[in-house]
């Protein structure tokens, strides 16, 4: 579902832009002759990405518990899930995924201030400094440790959006299994080390989020597919990162 609605969204916004452009000048390297053939693409590209921003996120459900993200969060509407295989035991695994910074992680200063608009904020997972390990960064600037339990789990959550006027107070790993008022947004990742048969490990991170009400789901669903391709690719490096720190250490 993200990959669909990620890649709908996207053509629309493609065809929304060239159609745009035709009604400038017309591209005829895309076989767009005239102006009013332009407005027809661009309309056309409009309905798609409309299409794609409501489209309806079904709620996902876990059928058996079998990690600490299960029992954090069973429930949820929106995830990816990467994996990788490192030539490297858990343990070391383990506190490679402790130690590595932004700087290990290719494009995630870009991505990240892409992310957040150009904008200079204060340190945090989207404005991370290099010499400090981004878990560490992220704990101390919106998320907290659901879970650490090495050498096979570790997760971490974090409250993206609630409703003003509604306040949860401290977050703790107990609200993370709480009915919780309705407008809040959650989001939760994992790391999973597990040995595989010739001494090495497979590693995969998960992300999970949950929007406990309609309203909070259908503007998250936007949020979300416009940024997929991006989150995707770090999380895909951070692995990349990942295997690289415990192989040399």
């Amino acid at each position: 579902m993200p990959v669909s609605g990620s890649l709908l969204l996207y053509s629309g916004l493609i065809l929304l832009t060239l159609g745009c452009l035709s009604m400038i000048r017309p591209l005829r390297m895309f076989r767009v002759r005239t102006r009013r053939r332009g407005a027809a693409l661009a309309a056309v590209g409009l309905g798609i990405s409309l299409v794609a921003a409501f489209l309806p996120a079904p709620e996902m459900r876990v059928s058996q518990h079998s990690s600490k993200l299960d029992s954090f969060m069973s429930v949820w509407e929106f995830d990816e899930h990467h994996v990788t295989r490192v030539a490297a035991p858990p343990e070391r695994v383990y506190d490679a995924i402790h130690k590595v910074r932004a700087d290990e992680i290719t494009l995630f200063r870009l991505l990240t201030t892409i992310r957040r608009g150009g904008r200079r904020t204060r340190e945090s997972v989207l404005n991370a400094p290099d010499e400090k390990p981004i878990l560490e960064v992220a704990t101390r600037s919106g998320f907290i440790w659901l879970a650490d339990e090495a050498p096979r789990e570790m997760v971490v959550g974090s409250v993206i959006s609630a409703p003003a006027g509604i306040g949860i107070g401290k977050l703790t790993p107990d609200k993370f299994r709480r009915q919780l008022p309705p407008g809040i947004t959650l989001a939760t990742m994992n790391f999973i080390v597990t040995p595989d048969a010739t001494g090495g490990s497979i590693v995969s991170t998960t992300t999970r989020v949950h929007a406990n009400s309609l309203s909070a789901r259908r503007r998250f669903a936007v949020y979300w597919r416009f940024i997929y391709p991006g989150s995707s690719f770090i999380r895909v490096m951070w692995l990349r990162a990942i295997r690289l720190r415990a192989m040399r250490e």
